[in-house]
């Protein structure tokens, strides 16, 4: 898979500047080259990022709360990422106008929450790397397909649904939250997941996630930094 999860210690991709303890995940800032969000944290403990952010276009599915979404969301702001959002509930999306707001109050420019409908999007690059989050349900619209270097699309699925197939097929990276027991069963059918790997989706606790990739399975932990807490509440599985 080619984005790809960095930890200290593993050989896929390692970044040594992102060697420290989760909980100074504010004092981190990722350069927009490497693409590098800080996604969690691993089973040890060890701090997580993922290259979403790259001169390929990207597709990334998650499976599972708004929390979620809003927290990547949040971090790619941190690299200094656009974003846009696409969503048929707009006022869910405000904390990212709210954290990017200039101190006068004004909403930045580098936020815009749309409606489910096609608009021009700002052109990304490597300066300044554009993430589009499409929320338009379990059966979402290619509103937005990433089309060009620096463009990364995210598709947040509340729940996996047949027709969704299609989509989290081509997905370069998938993020799944605990699933029920029938949900589950559709994610084997999907990505062709052993028994073993099937039963781990339905014991996650509201914390955890399963990164999921080409050559790629692994469990990590959520971590949210204060400021996060101040906007997005406790971690959580539902919205």
């Amino acid at each position: 898979m080619s984005t790809r999860l960095r930890d200290a210690g593993q050989n896929a991709g390692v970044a040594p500047e992102f060697t420290v303890d989760p909980a100074m995940l504010d004092a981190i800032s990722p350069s927009g080259d490497r693409g590098g969000i800080v996604l969690g944290s691993g089973l040890k403990g060890e701090p997580l990022t993922v290259s979403a952010l790259r001169s390929t276009p990207t597709r990334i599915v998650l499976v599972g709360g708004l929390y979620l979404a809003r927290q990547v969301a949040l971090r790619a702001m941190a690299v200094g990422a656009w974003v846009v959002v696409a969503t048929g509930r707009p006022a869910a999306w405000q904390v990212l106008s709210q954290a990017a707001g200039s101190p006068d109050g004004r909403p930045s420019p580098l936020v815009q929450i749309r409606r489910l409908s096609p608009v021009e999007l700002p052109r990304p690059s490597e300066d300044a790397p554009l993430l589009v989050v499409t929320d338009g349900g379990p059966t979402p619209q290619d509103l937005f397909p990433p089309r060009s270097p620096w463009q990364t699309t995210v598709y947040v699925l509340p729940y996996l649904h047949p027709q969704a197939g299609a989509t989290a097929n081509a997905a370069d990276l998938v993020l799944m939250q605990r699933l029920p027991a029938g949900q589950a069963e559709l994610a084997a059918r999907i990505w062709r997941l052993p028994p073993q790997m099937m039963r781990q989706l339905t014991t996650l606790k509201d914390d955890q996630v399963v990164a999921l990739g080409r050559n790629l399975w692994r469990p990590l932990r959520l971590v949210t930094t204060q400021k996060e807490q101040q906007l997005l509440g406790p971690v959580r599985r539902g919205d």
